[in-house]
């Protein structure tokens, strides 16, 4: 007898050996027990996940000794039959060879002739899209209505391209791609019983190349177990098939955030010279950083990303440092990059220029954080405006460092009450960028480390004769010394109600400066403490959004409206359309 591969020796012959398609198989396995099996089945899915298997088994239930039933015998003739291949009343007909019309004629024939020995007369059609649409067309009226012997099972890789007539007289069943710790399992158990031994390392690099494809991964299995005598090894299943180990993407995904180009460098020369394809190994890196993203993303990580657990773990430790807006820029940098390594003439050289394009590329920051730095370095100038009168007028500071990580804010002394109020610098006079670097960060701008005070002095104080509006200006004043970038979003807003204990202002329809920027802890300390030092007592502030969006909107259409009919009411139009015989196509408002 000739050697059966591990595909065909283990095949399933019941649902309960079936990997990973639990959502078809108990479907099944419910139908056949209800009686409600349906004379027409569509089973689509990739490439080596079950299709034909689950019809077979299907085939084994209806035509079972003891059947129907959900667990076939595998001992009655049918039984036999159907797993050998060479059932009387099962007949697998393939799409490809067999898609005429004439061959569908002739199955049409045969279809009213009642089974040899079994209660149904079973077609299974494998690749079904493969049909001509003459064939399909002769198909209609036997799969609507066929005798109540005859069942149709099909199979198909490509459901698109089946006609609709045929899938709305068909119950379908999509398969699923099987998980790579599914398929490593599946196959540790068939080595287990073939006697061979394979690290799980092995079986789930075989597993990730066979895409989750059950068939894929055994054909794999297969070649190593032939080629490799006794104990397999990692490093004889990688020559075998010629795959790039995992922990070179590692590698290069380390090098790559550390910096570090001469290493990059130095593994894509080595693979190059190793023979492997630069151009898949480019698909592995854009994989595996769109896997680092997600990692660092921290959400659903077991779903959307099918890697063992001992790699994700590794993952979160290689960006715990590195944030996600550099990660999304490295990624994005790799799409782009992508179609010219595809279709380059010199896949290396193109690979090398993407790498050294990522080094060039400076690490981003998001926009709360940047606002937050220029806040806390304007905040430094303002408490200690004597540090940078020097940079001002041009000469050398002593000691930068003092400069840049600030001073304490107890070592400046209070302004006396004759002093005026500070001024705020002058934006054409602003200090050098130079300056407020750090020595041991190139390209990191320093926080200024300043305690914040308990109080906020303010030299304007609350008049009781004030308006509302006059009194709500002071306080903007005050608070735009403090923060500007805090005032600036304040001046959006209105004082809508004061009281003795209360302060409430209101904000006109910009949700994200209420919750981005007003409400933040920080700024609402500032806020609170000016309002507590202007009005000399303690005060409730009050954060209200005025909702006029839909009325404004209203307003513009109805005047849109207006302004439309006053242009096809005038004069001149009525006359130019009068004179040319024409007609009005569409009326636009500039603005």
């Amino acid at each position: 007898m000739s050697y059966l591969v591990l595909a065909r020796k283990y095949r399933p012959q019941t649902f309960d050996q079936v990997v990973k398609q639990e959502h078809v198989t108990q479907t099944l396995t419910n139908a056949i027990s209800s009686g409600r099996v349906a004379h027409a089945l569509l089973f689509s899915g990739p490439r080596g996940t079950g299709k034909t298997t689950i019809a077979r088994v299907l085939a084994k239930a209806m035509n079972c000794q003891e059947g129907p039933t959900a667990t076939p015998c595998n001992k009655c003739q049918s039984c036999k039959e159907i797993t050998s291949g060479n059932a009387a009343d099962v007949f697998e007909i393939d799409g490809a060879s067999n898609n005429g019309v004439d061959q569908i004629r002739e199955l049409r024939e045969n279809v009213k002739y009642m089974p040899a020995h079994s209660p149904y007369k079973i077609y299974i059609i494998d690749e079904v899209h493969m049909l001509s649409i003459a064939a399909f067309n002769a198909l209609l009226k036997t799969l609507e209505e066929p005798p109540a012997h005859v069942m149709f099972l099909f199979a198909t890789t490509e459901p698109h391209k089946i006609p609709i007539t045929i899938l709305s007289r068909c119950q379908r069943h999509d398969l699923r791609r099987i998980d790579i710790e599914s398929v490593s399992k599946h196959m540790l158990s068939l080595c287990q019983q073939e006697g061979t031994d394979i690290a799980e390392e092995s079986l789930t690099l075989i597993a990730r190349e066979a895409g989750g494809s059950m068939r894929d991964a055994l054909s794999l299995l297969d070649q190593v177990m032939t080629c490799a005598e006794g104990t397999i090894t990692h490093e004889q299943v990688l020559d075998i098939l010629g795959i790039i180990d995992r922990k070179i993407l590692f590698d290069i995904s380390a090098g790559i955030l550390s910096g570090n180009i001469l290493q990059v460098l130095d593994i894509i020369d080595e693979i190059y010279n190793h023979g492997h394809n630069v151009k898949e190994l480019y698909s592995d890196i854009i994989e595996h950083f769109r896997n680092l993203l997600v990692v660092k993303l921290g959400k659903k990580i077991n779903k959307l990303v099918d890697l063992p657990v001992h790699e994700t773990n590794l993952m979160a430790d290689q960006v715990k440092s590195v944030s996600e807006a550099h990660l999304s820029q490295l990624l994005d940098i790799l799409f782009k990059e992508e179609s010219v390594i595809q279709f380059s003439a010199q896949p290396k050289l193109a690979l090398e220029m993407a790498f050294i394009r990522m080094f060039q590329a400076k690490p981003v920051l998001s926009i709360d954080m940047l606002i937050e730095k220029l806040d806390n370095l304007k905040k430094g100038i303002y408490e200690n405006p004597a540090a940078y009168s020097d940079i001002e007028s041009g000469h050398d500071i002593p000691d930068n460092r003092n400069v840049l990580q600030g001073t304490s804010a107890r070592s400046v002394p209070p302004p006396s009450a004759t002093e005026s109020a500070p001024v705020t610098p002058d934006v054409r006079k602003a200090p050098p960028q130079e300056a407020f670097i750090r020595s041991d960060a190139p390209g990191n701008i320093s926080e200024p480390d300043i305690p914040e005070p308990e109080e906020l002095p303010v030299t304007v104080s609350f008049n009781p004769g004030d308006s509302p509006e006059e009194t709500w200006k002071k306080l903007l004043g005050i608070i735009s010394e403090k923060n500007g970038s805090l005032g600036s979003y304040l001046k959006k807003c209105t004082l809508k109600n004061l009281t003795d204990q209360a302060l409430e202002i209101e904000v006109r329809n910009n949700g994200f400066n209420i919750d981005k920027r007003i409400r933040r802890d920080e700024n609402l300390a500032i806020i609170k403490k000016v309002c507590n030092s202007f009005f000399q007592r303690h005060m409730e502030f009050v954060i209200n959004a005025k909702e006029q969006q839909k009325n404004d909107r209203q307003q513009k259409r109805s005047q849109a409206d207006r302004l439309r009919q006053e242009a096809l009411d005038h004069p001149l139009v009525a006359d130019t359309l009068e004179i040319f015989g024409g007609r009005v196509i569409d009326v636009k408002i500039l603005q």
